[in-house]
């Protein structure tokens, strides 16, 4: 007897409804706005530092797996961009005293407001990853991001500057862990969802709780 095995289809994620889009345009344009005397004191702050520029430009990957360059205020001394890439650690050589600040209130992302608006970036969303990324395992053997379950699923939405693995889970788990709360993020996206977590997001900022290694929430 012939038999016939059935493949279950994973969940697709939920799409991009125009009520997200509306929000995202609203919150990034009044956001630029309000946020404009911040951006001029940053600018003096970052080049007063060590003369060096102000924004850094990273090379993400978007919905779709399309390449855009998103925005940051300068962070870490400007030879770091000569070094190879790697992730910031816990009191890390490289960032500056000025940029300490800025990544624990996440004051560094504020240009990431122009992606948002332009459609490169969502308000929520898995964070955007550079190109050819790779994680560390067992022995220093690379991986690529791209074989871990989960990678093809979360480049079918807009990446986020904030999200389910950025507000509730630790700053050192792993990509696995990663992965799989964005994937829980995907199955479970909506706007009520997306307004809770930007909620969250605001009080981690005004607790300058985002560099923290314990739990922010």
């Amino acid at each position: 007897m012939k038999t016939t095995t059935v493949e279950i289809a994973a969940p697709r994620p939920a799409p991009i409804t125009f009520g997200r889009r509306a929000l995202d345009v609203a919150l990034s344009s009044a956001g630029l706005v309000c946020s404009a005397p911040l951006w001029a004191l940053i600018a003096l702050a970052v080049k007063l530092q060590d003369g060096g520029p102000i924004f850094y430009r990273q090379t993400r990957v978007g919905e779709g797996e399309r390449i855009f360059a998103a925005l940051k205020f300068r962070s870490m001394r400007p030879s770091a961009s000569a070094e190879p890439l790697r992730a910031a650690e816990e009191d890390d050589p490289r960032v500056t005293r000025v940029g300490r600040l800025l990544r624990a209130t996440a004051m560094d992302e504020l240009p990431q407001l122009w992606n948002i608006l332009v459609g490169d970036m969502s308000f929520v969303g898995p964070r955007p990853l550079r190109p050819g990324e790779a994680d560390a395992r067992g022995g220093g053997r690379l991986v690529p991001l791209h074989e871990f379950p989960g990678y093809e699923e979360r480049h079918r939405v807009r990446p986020g500057l904030t999200g389910l693995t950025q507000v509730f889970a630790p700053r050192d788990i792993s990509r696995t862990s990663k992965f799989r709360l964005d994937r829980l993020y995907l199955r479970r996206a909506s706007l009520c969802l997306d307004l809770k977590l930007i909620a969250l997001s605001f009080w981690i900022t005004g607790r300058g709780a985002w560099e923290s290694r314990e739990p922010k929430v």
